[in-house]
């Protein structure tokens, strides 16, 4: 059975987001797209638009210095345009280290995402760690 393709664009957008391929990441996402983290943090808030997001990833990045991971390890859609992807984060940044379960909700509208909110299984232990 082949797989539902919201389930393959996550998948897809989860890979990019591994290779650090930003570019391929806009073509996965509308203009308007918005992506909204949880907590308190100077990385947290709402993100609008492909340059404020992709803007993000790379602070991530760069604070990490290249130690972020995210391991995905499910996607489930509904078919009617969302979908939820589980997934396991790592990084270090300045002597501290996170290991944190979390799920992203994904709207998708066509072939493209639109909107993303983060969840986590702690946010005070996300604030600590981006702080």
């Amino acid at each position: 059975m082949a797989e539902h393709p919201h389930a393959a664009l996550v998948r897809k957008g989860f890979e990019a987001f591994s290779r650090g391929d930003m570019d391929a990441l806009r073509g996965l996402m509308t203009d308007d797209c918005t992506q909204h983290v949880p907590g308190s943090h100077p990385l947290s808030g709402d993100f609008k638009g492909q340059d404020s997001i992709i803007d993000m990833y790379r602070r991530m990045f760069e604070e990490t210095n290249g130690t972020m991971n995210v391991d995905l390890r499910e996607v489930f859609v509904d078919g009617r345009g969302h979908a939820v992807a589980v997934n396991r984060f790592t990084a270090e940044r300045q002597g501290r280290r996170i290991d944190q379960m979390g799920c992203i909700v994904f709207r998708i509208v066509g072939d493209k995402v639109s909107d993303l909110d983060e969840c986590l299984d702690d946010i005070e232990v996300s604030d600590a760690f981006w702080s």
